[in-house]
């Protein structure tokens, strides 16, 4: 695998062509006019038949690869697997990312301005689903005159929208990598992100999601952050990274302020985020991620699987609590039932959920296979 960066990219941005009833969504709301920021990497095969959509989790955006300047600190949120000679070969394929409805990084969302009222949407945005996400998607493919997918791709939130396109437009999709997701929360999940949003409403700056123009409710977004970071580790990456060590190596005075490492850890992560993400945002793709139910939306998991035509890949994580090895193979053991072409591996992995970003090497080499092998 070779470790070539793609370099320098840009992102960009289109409007949605929609009719004068906007862009229907599965709540029955509509949206007047949808923009999609997203970035593309290597080059569509003169017969279009190379191209990969990639899906980011709950927090990412458009920017998976590569660098917006020489002089960027970090590249792409998946550089390690994407460019020159990587898992996703940009010398053979040509990717697209997307930034997801509902997001904040430059596709439509609560912050975006309703043309009918000249103000940010706020709670006035509707609902979205992660078919709503799906769809957007496929009417950016349509734009960028790509009607048949190579592959789709995705982690966890990114996961969910890699299985919605397997099943929903299985016509398009020759084959699908689902990485540390599921077909649905459980209830742990869920009450997860039930935490994040009562921490992020419960601020006094949320106002009611009126916020725009002011400062956003940081408190509250920044322990919404704390509290998801710590699903997406591990206990035994907590214990390597930080242990119980103090962060001057000795106990101070017995106080209330931070004076474990990972005690400062989290609060940095918060901090960090409140600088990129928008609070309503947070509400708006973690109830997606609530509401998407694979199987209660296609009369069963059976049936959603029989409409797959591709090829899946589905990996786990050993050290995933939050989207278990146990949740992968209900999603396994359906296409199996199915009669559906799949593959599965657990991956060994100390990390966590967050395992499908740090686990290059390792899912790599099954990615590459998956990719580059004859189908059945």
């Amino acid at each position: 695998m070779g470790t070539r960066s793609i370099g320098v990219v840009q992102p960009q941005q289109v409007s949605l062509p929609l009719t004068e009833k906007g862009l229907l969504l599965e709540s029955g709301a509509t949206l007047p006019a949808v923009t999609v920021q997203y970035e593309t990497y290597g080059r569509l095969s003169p017969t279009g038949d190379n191209a990969i959509l990639v899906l980011h989790a709950f927090s990412g955006d458009a920017h998976a690869a590569g660098r917006h300047a020489e002089e960027d600190r970090y590249p792409g949120w998946w550089d390690d697997m994407i460019g020159p000679g990587k898992a996703f070969d940009t010398d053979r394929f040509f990717v697209v990312c997307s930034n997801v409805l509902g997001g904040c990084q430059g596709t439509t969302g609560p912050g975006s301005i309703n043309p009918a009222t000249g103000r940010h949407y706020a709670l006035d945005f509707p609902v979205v689903t992660i078919g709503d996400m799906v769809d957007v998607q496929k009417r950016l493919l349509d734009i960028l005159g790509i009607d048949r997918l190579y592959a789709v791709a995705g982690g966890s939130m990114g996961g969910m929208q890699a299985l919605e396109w397997a099943v929903r437009y299985p016509q398009m999709v020759e084959r699908a990598i689902v990485l540390a997701s599921t077909s649905r929360l459980n209830s742990q999940g869920i009450a997860f992100n039930a935490v994040g949003r009562n921490a992020i409403m419960s601020d006094p700056a949320w106002n009611n999601g009126e916020y725009y123009g002011a400062p956003q409710p940081g408190h509250g977004l920044a322990i919404a952050r704390m509290v998801g970071h710590i699903t997406y580790l591990s206990s035994e990456s907590m214990r390597q990274k930080f242990g119980r060590r103090l962060q001057n190596g000795r106990p101070g005075n017995l106080a209330f302020d931070d004076q474990f490492e990972v005690e400062s850890y989290l609060a940095y992560q918060g901090e960090k985020f409140v600088d990129r993400f928008d609070a309503n945002s947070y509400i708006y793709l973690t109830k997606a991620m609530d509401y998407y139910d694979l199987a209660g939306s296609w009369g069963g998991m059976e049936a959603a699987m029989r409409r797959v035509e591709g090829s899946l890949l589905v990996l786990s994580y050993s050290s995933d609590w939050l989207f278990p090895t146990e949740q992968s193979k209900e999603i396994v053991y359906a296409l199996a039932r199915a009669g559906k072409d799949v593959s599965f591996n657990e991956i060994q992995s100390p990390y966590g959920h967050d395992s499908f970003l740090l686990e290059a090497s390792l899912q790599s080499e099954l990615i590459t296979a998956f990719l580059t092998g004859k189908k059945r």
